[in-house]
């Protein structure tokens, strides 16, 4: 087998090729290498997907292939929607739910991001607090309804408690786990040109902890949801978790097709708010 044709030799070939060439004074295009696996934006791709879906369950429904009283068409389910809209309650039940997730979940991340930045600074906080919050996390928190309603009563004080304790612990583990992910090398280097322990937390720690404190945003943002339908199946009059409990009662999948359909763009839309902010926050990346 001659030189040539050996595969290992090959680069040394071009990197031959690559010396001639820039001594013939020719310059050799090399491609970029560096993306990242950065992703590129396919903003046609997630409509086209949705719609695709959508239109699979109608043609299912409509055929007979999908049983209307197992899961009624996305037609059906829209009319039951542009009802509860034409008789008013829709904003009536889209109002309370909002303000209870809003308050619940804002406070819940805020504390949340507090007591994480303390655990993950301080030796004192860590010791003390970590442990509490390993032990108390688990804890299904729609199980403490029932005690936050002994303390708050059955109006709104239980229910944004629930969203609020379900919210605050994962922001705290990913806020801590955010601070414990940044490169000391970065922090060493800020103590060694000089600056203040609050000019490394503000401009090092704090930026390289964004990312996961954003992250911890989205999973509570999730969890709010999830305990606020909770919550209002079981003490409230307004709210989308009430519309589903009652449309469950009453053997009105449309409806309840249609309240589920709610809970799904109220996600969205906290996602979409989030992305923007890690847009904003994180555009150093």
């Amino acid at each position: 087998m001659t030189e040539e044709t050996k595969t290992p030799n090959q680069p040394v070939t071009n990197a031959n090729q690559s010396k001639a060439g820039q001594g013939s004074g020719m310059s050799i295009r090399v491609p970029f290498r560096g993306g990242g696996f950065q992703t590129k934006p396919l903003g046609l791709l997630s409509p086209v997907v949705f719609i695709s879906i959508i239109a699979l369950w109608e043609l299912g429904s409509q055929t007979g292939f999908i049983s209307n009283l197992v899961l009624p068409a996305p037609s059906e389910a829209f009319e039951a929607f542009m009802q509860l809209a034409r008789s008013g309650m829709l904003w009536t039940h889209l109002t309370a739910s909002l303000q209870r997730l809003i308050i619940g979940w804002s406070l819940g991340s805020l504390f949340g991001i507090i007591v994480g930045l303390a655990i993950g600074l301080s030796s004192i906080a860590r010791a003390g607090l970590s442990p509490l919050v390993s032990a108390i996390f688990p804890i299904p928190k729609i199980a403490l309804l029932p005690l936050f309603i002994i303390w708050f009563g059955i109006g709104e004080g239980s229910k944004v408690a629930t969203i609020l304790f379900g919210t605050f612990f994962p922001t705290v583990i990913a806020t801590y786990g955010g601070v414990d992910n940044v490169d000391r090398s970065l922090i060493r280097m800020g103590q060694s040109f000089g600056l203040s322990r609050s000019s490394i937390i503000r401009k090092i720690i704090l930026p390289g902890a964004l990312p996961a404190i954003l992250s911890g945003c989205r999973i509570s943002a999730s969890i709010a949801i999830i305990l606020l339908v909770a919550a209002e199946m079981i003490g409230a009059e307004f709210g989308i978790g009430a519309y589903i409990l009652l449309a469950g009662s009453l053997f009105a999948p449309d409806q309840l097709i249609a309240g589920v359909a709610m809970l799904s763009i109220m996600g969205l839309c906290f996602a979409w708010i989030i992305g923007r902010a890690e847009k904003y926050f994180l555009s150093w990346r």
